[in-house]
C-alpha cells in the first residue's frame, strides 16, 4: 500500500489544526471540566472539529475516534483515524507551550501513519511505515544511550505512579541519570528525537497514543505497553530507544 498520500495529508492536517489552537493560546481561555475532571477548552473543540471535517471530506467512509467527539463508525473498511486535538490541555490552559496535536491512522488495527505537531514550538514529528520518521523536515532517530545511568526518563505526573505503582517509579528514578516531568506528548517527542531515552505513563487513552507506534518504529525505538507489547491500545505507554528496551522492561515488569 502506498502510504505517501496519507502521510502528506496527516502532516498538513496536524499543522493546520495546531495553528488553530494558537489563536486561543495565552488568551485567558477558561476550561470546562468533563465528568472525569479533565479539562476541555474551545481550542480543543475547534481543532477536533477542523480535523474531523477534513477527514470526512477526504475519506468519508473511514472511521474516526477523537477525545472530544467520540467515535464515528466506518463503512466496513480497515481505516480509523485517531485524534487528540490538544494533548496536554492542562498545560495549554496555563500557557505552558509543551502541548501537541496528535493524529494517527490505524489500518487493520495497526497505526501505520502518524503526526504530532507542537504548535508553540513549531516542531513537527511525523512518520509512515517504510517512509521514515521525520522531525521538522529531517530524518530523526532515537538516541544510542545504552545505560540507564546515563539516560533521561520523562513522565507526565508523579501522581499517576502513586496510584499505579510507586515501587516502579522508585526503581526507575534510582536507576536513571535524570528524570523530567516534560508533560504529556512532549516527552514522547523528546525520546523520538534522541533528546531523552525513555517516556512512560501509567494511564493512557488510545488518542493519547495515536501517532506514536508508527513514529517509534521508523525512528528505531519502541512504543507500547509496560509488558513489551507494541501498539496503542494497552491503556498505558512506554517509549524508549532500542538499546535500553530490555533493561527498562525488566523494571516495568517488576
Amino acid at each position: 500500500m502506498n502510504l505517501q498520500p496519507y502521510f502528506d495529508f496527516i502532516t498538513g492536517l496536524a499543522y493546520h489544526a495546531g495553528r488553530i489552537t494558537l489563536g486561543y493560546f495565552n488568551t485567558g481561555i477558561h476550561p470546562a471540566f468533563k465528568p472525569d475532571d479533565t479539562p476541555v477548552t474551545a481550542a480543543d473543540r475547534a481543532a477536533e472539529e477542523f480535523i474531523r471535517g477534513e477527514i470526512e471530506s477526504a475519506y468519508p467512509s473511514h472511521a474516526i475516534v477523537g477525545e472530544e467527539y467520540g467515535e464515528k463508525a466506518g463503512a466496513g473498511n480497515p481505516f480509523r483515524w485517531i485524534i487528540d486535538p490538544i494533548d496536554g490541555t492542562k498545560s495549554f490552559m496555563r500557557g505552558v507551550p509543551l502541548y501537541g496535536v496528535l493524529i494517527g491512522l490505524e489500518i487493520e488495527g495497526v497505526v501505520r501513519v502518524g503526526a504530532a505537531y507542537y504548535p508553540v514550538l513549531d516542531e513537527m514529528l511525523c512518520a509512515a511505515d517504510g517512509l521514515g520518521a521525520w522531525w521538522n523536515g529531517r530524518r530523526t532517530h532515537v538516541s544510542e544511550v545504552d545505560a540507564l545511568g546515563r539516560a533521561c526518563i520523562c513522565y507526565t505526573t508523579y501522581r499517576n505512579f502513586v496510584k499505579r505503582d510507586l515501587a516502579l517509579w522508585d526503581r526507575l528514578s534510582e536507576a536513571a541519570y535524570m528524570t523530567r516531568g516534560w508533560s504529556d506528548a512532549y516527552g514522547y517527542l523528546a525520546v523520538a528525537t534522541g533528546r531523552a531515552e525513555v517516556c512512560l505513563d501509567p494511564y493512557m487513552h488510545v488518542w493519547d497514543c495515536g501517532p506514536f507506534p508508527a513514529i517509534f518504529r521508523e525512528a528505531g525505538g519502541f512504543f507500547g505497553s509496560w509488558k513489551g507489547e507494541e501498539g496503542h491500545t494497552h491503556g498505558e505507554a512506554l517509549a524508549c530507544n532500542s538499546a535500553l528496551k530490555n533493561r527498562v522492561l525488566e523494571l516495568t515488569r517488576g
